[in-house]
């Protein structure tokens, strides 16, 4: 069973059977380390980690507690220090009336943070939000996601920096929807904007990704099937001598098997896709009025090791995806950022000048597109 999953997987029908009878709670406590590592061996996976970028890379064995994805290249290790990370943006409202996108780009909260643990040097963060039936939500979990997060980020010693960390974002999470449903429900009328949340903080060279409520398309003229927002990672793939796209996100589809039977159990239900035949989304921070009917604001985490093959992270709503595959949008800003044509102003640098360029010019090209929705877009430069 997942260390934070309600539900079993679809093809495991006898877990399933037994797992709905006793679940672990949303927000039930980690279990302890294990000195002997036999937990690691046939425990849960704390983290849901991302599978290694070709079959050679992959450990032999079974999964280990703390199995980190492996670096693009075994001698390519990030062992010559801490990256640095520093966040690009564009925005653009389309055809919509108001503007509910919102996002944060923190390129270095290791001050706000301390004391830090010492096995930490650095941390950042960025996210997109993506609000609906409002900006309210999505603006609250811009401003006071990361706030929470900094309070409670851990403190000095640690036993295990992974398993803080990620309690860490859980909690901020639950405690971030929880304030926004309290304020919502204390107006008259009652506000029922919503929003997903896609996450990434990055402690020293270790990406933990949050995300929350992402949803498939279902315009049948876009994309249909990629994430509504979504964290993409580019990585150069020393084997195809090209640059691959590697989702960093998890969907959350009301239709998906998990979704599906947790919303029932609530005493929802799912039609036409969506919750109640309404939402669209099966997570989000806000939408009070279906918090009875399972939707919920657990994120999935997954974490990811940066290597020298990695060149930046995209971050982006469904207004880029609707008319963008994730694989489209890495080569439009690799030739954006190779373009040579593009002049550096005075004052800055030719690569913040470059990469703002990508930026605006993929939420132009989005525009022109025919997205008719948001576009935000962030792209995190890695430095090596």
């Amino acid at each position: 069973m997942d260390l934070f999953g309600d539900f079993p997987e679809p093809e495991c029908a006898a877990a399933g059977k037994e797992a709905l009878k006793g679940g672990s709670l949303l927000f039930d406590d980690l279990p302890p380390s294990s000195s002997s590592g036999k937990e690691a061996q046939t425990g849960p996976l704390l983290f849901d980690d991302l599978p290694p970028v070709s079959a050679a890379d992959s450990g032999a064995g079974g999964p280990l507690l703390f199995d980190d994805l492996p670096p693009a290249s075994s001698g390519d290790s990030a062992s010559g220090g801490i990256f640095g990370l520093k966040g690009y943006m564009a925005e653009r409202k389309g055809e919509r009336e108001e503007m509910q996108d919102a996002h944060v780009i923190l390129n270095d909260i290791t001050e706000e943070c301390s004391p830090l643990p010492p096995q930490i040097t650095r941390v950042s963060y960025f996210a997109v939000f993506d609000g609906h039936g409002g900006v309210r939500a999505s603006k609250f979990a811009a401003q006071n996601l990361h706030q929470n997060l900094i309070k409670k980020f851990p403190k000095g010693e640690v036993v295990s920096v992974e398993k803080t960390v990620k309690r860490c974002l859980l909690d901020s999470f639950k405690h971030t929807d929880e304030e926004f449903l309290k304020q919502a429900s204390s107006q008259k009328p009652a506000w029922k904007d919503g929003s997903t949340a896609t996450c990434v903080l990055a402690v020293d060279n270790i990406l933990y990704i949050a995300n929350l409520g992402d949803s498939r398309s279902l315009n049948i003229t876009t994309y249909e099937g990629f994430l509504s927002a979504q964290a993409i990672l580019c990585r150069y793939n020393e084997e195809s001598q090209k640059h691959t796209a590697l989702s960093l996100s998890k969907e959350h589809n009301p239709t998906q098997y998990e979704e599906r039977m947790r919303i029932q159990k609530a005493g929802g239900n799912v039609r036409d896709g969506r919750v109640l035949g309404v939402l669209e989304v099966s997570r989000s921070i806000g939408d009070g009025q279906y918090k009875r009917s399972g939707v919920i604001s657990v994120p999935d985490i997954k974490r990811c090791q940066l290597s020298h093959n990695d060149r930046f992270i995209l971050l982006a709503c469904d207004g880029l995806f609707k008319v963008f595959s994730p694989e489209e949008a890495v080569n439009f800003i690799l030739s954006c950022l190779e373009d040579k044509n593009i002049q550096t102003r005075e004052g800055k640098l030719a690569a913040d000048t470059r990469y703002e360029a990508a930026c605006n010019r993929l939420a132009n090209k989005a525009v022109q597109r025919g997205s008719a929705d948001n576009v935000t877009v962030v792209v995190v430069r890695i430095e090596h």
